[in-house]
């Protein structure tokens, strides 16, 4: 499992990636900047314009290493995939539970998941910064997400669910400002805006969606599981809904929990951002490379798995799961246990 955690990051936009034999050669204006043996690295994740090299294209196909490509800004615009690999019994049954009523179990499962870790990361930071908060904010929120976990349990149909998701995610974001706790002028936050991001907190937190997406897609694939056929995420070209499913349990817990820890520490400020000329805020270069060395020193926190009991390293929670998953989907487990804090 220790190689799951070998990711390579390709943090500057002049980057091209090659092939020399066995190894995973960067090169920046031609002259060789890093190389690793294929054999160490898991994934790769690019965000330079530049590409990669046809040959080392099929180095990663046929050793299963995913690569997937990124804008300098971490807009996702697509992901190498090699020859299809796992049981293609379990990815009939995935089927086959997708296009039926049973799917609504699942997604009632990841809003669950997502609407109580949610809540708890708001009772936790309460806890530990009462004075600092408004505390009749925070209790207020505190009552709709208590109220919309109720409700979800409920819920009949998924247009329903997506009602009960939305209203709980509005509540949950009333309470972001309150997160800031250093610089709050400059890390203002007045409501989630994705496309494009429209301050710094959104600018983080979509890079860090972005990168979460990335690890539950290779989680699921790695188990066998089609990352394009969701359950709570309807079908569409390029879009990898059951990675997005996945994604709903660990936004609160991985990425909004880091995102805040890099704002309150004084990890990033103002001048790791840039402001384009439609009002999009996107990080540097500069601002790209403290976030990912972070978060990579973030994955080796180890954390007791709530179901297995067991201990794993944070960002190998995705890979927890999406075997989780494909033993519930297989009917090894009589319901999917969704991560919950």
């Amino acid at each position: 499992m220790k190689k799951l955690l070998n990711t390579l990051y390709l943090t500057q936009d002049n980057f091209y990636l090659t092939r020399e034999r066995d190894n995973i050669v960067i090169k920046q204006e031609g002259a060789v900047v890093h190389r690793f043996p294929y054999r160490i690295i898991y994934g790769i994740v690019c965000f330079s314009y530049l590409g990669a090299s046809p040959s080392l294209i099929e180095l990663c196909a046929k050793n299963q290493i995913n690569l997937s490509f990124h804008t300098p800004q971490g807009r996702f615009c697509g992901r190498f995939v090699g020859p299809a690999n796992g049981n293609v019994l379990l990815r009939r049954q995935q089927y086959r539970l997708a296009d039926n009523d049973l799917s609504l179990a699942y997604a009632k499962r990841f809003i669950l998941a997502k609407i109580s870790n949610a809540r708890k990361y708001l009772l936790r930071f309460r806890r530990d910064h009462r004075a600092k908060i408004n505390q009749q904010l925070f209790e207020e929120v505190n009552t709709e997400l208590t109220f919309a976990l109720e409700m979800v349990a409920t819920a009949r149909d998924k247009d329903t669910l997506l009602g009960i998701e939305g209203q709980a995610a509005n509540h949950y974001f009333r309470a972001f400002n309150d997160l800031v706790l250093t610089d709050k002028q400059t890390f203002q936050f007045k409501g989630r805006t994705r496309r494009p991001p429209q301050d710094y907190v959104n600018a983080l937190l979509s890079f860090g969606y972005s990168m979460l997406t990335y690890e539950c897609q290779s989680a699921l694939e790695a188990v066998g599981l089609d990352s394009y056929v969701g359950f709570y995420h309807t079908d569409r070209p390029g879009r990898a809904s059951l990675a997005l499913d996945l994604v709903e349990e660990f936004r609160s817990y991985i990425v909004d929990r880091f995102v805040f820890s890099l704002i309150n520490k004084g990890q990033l400020s103002k001048k790791h951002f840039d402001i384009k000329e439609n009002g999009s805020v996107i990080l540097t270069e500069k601002g790209r490379a403290i976030f990912i060395e972070a978060w990579q020193k973030r994955k080796h926190t180890e954390v007791e798995h709530p179901f297995t009991k067991e201990k794993v390293k944070l960002m190998l929670l995705p890979y927890v799961q999406a075997q989780l998953l494909s033993k519930a989907i297989r009917g090894e487990l009589e319901s999917y246990p969704p991560f919950l804090i």
